[in-house]
């Protein structure tokens, strides 16, 4: 990490923590061929000197969130959430109240430090089907309006129904569809960071 002199800039600077799971932690590419390195790579290419802390893994889920989230915001005291959790839940099929009320949990707990949060919406495959999925994809808008948050409906917007831009599995994007979900992302972020 490389430390500036304090300037103007640097006092109004950001902390952005990331809180996903796999999408977000760079699963199956290198790690700086992810989304969360590439907005970094972003905020600096436009002039910003805020900083992104990835706190993301494979296999998290929102209980997991709940847990992590409270030691998260005393270490690093961000100023902004991205939100990225729920995937995993939907994948092991827990009921949505579940999911929604840990989705809940941790917005409320950030809310109440001053971080501001942006929910990160996602699908899962239609395994289930739509008795499940649409209810499960529904909670990320039905909480955006509770809170009031900026959220991205669909962070694989445009990706997810290319194959070519999806690993094998299906689930997880390849390393050229990273700058994508950043340009998913950037447009409800950037006004954050003003």
């Amino acid at each position: 990490m490389v430390l500036m002199l304090t300037t103007s800039a640097t006092l109004s600077a950001k902390t952005i923590l990331v809180l996903g799971d796999s999408i977000s932690a760079a699963y199956g590419i290198p790690a700086d061929a992810g989304w969360v390195t590439l907005l970094q790579q972003k905020l600096q290419q436009q002039g910003f000197d805020d900083q992104v802390i990835n706190a993301s893994f494979g296999g998290a889920t929102s209980e997991s969130g709940v847990q992590r989230l409270p030691g998260l915001l005393k270490q690093y005291q961000p100023d902004i959430l991205l939100l990225e959790l729920g995937g995993n839940d939907g994948l092991q099929g827990k009921p949505v109240p579940y999911i929604t009320q840990n989705l809940r949990t941790m917005i409320s707990t950030a809310q109440a430090s001053q971080v501001q949060v942006v929910l990160l919406g996602i699908k899962i495959p239609p395994n289930y089907g739509s008795r499940y999925t649409e209810p499960f994809f529904q909670q990320y808008e039905n909480l955006a309006n509770e809170y009031k948050l900026v959220y991205v409906p669909f962070i694989l917007a445009g990706i997810a129904e290319n194959p070519a831009l999806m690993q094998n599995d299906g689930i997880h994007p390849v390393a050229e569809a990273q700058s994508m979900i950043v340009q998913n992302i950037w447009p409800v972020l950037m006004p954050l960071l003003k």
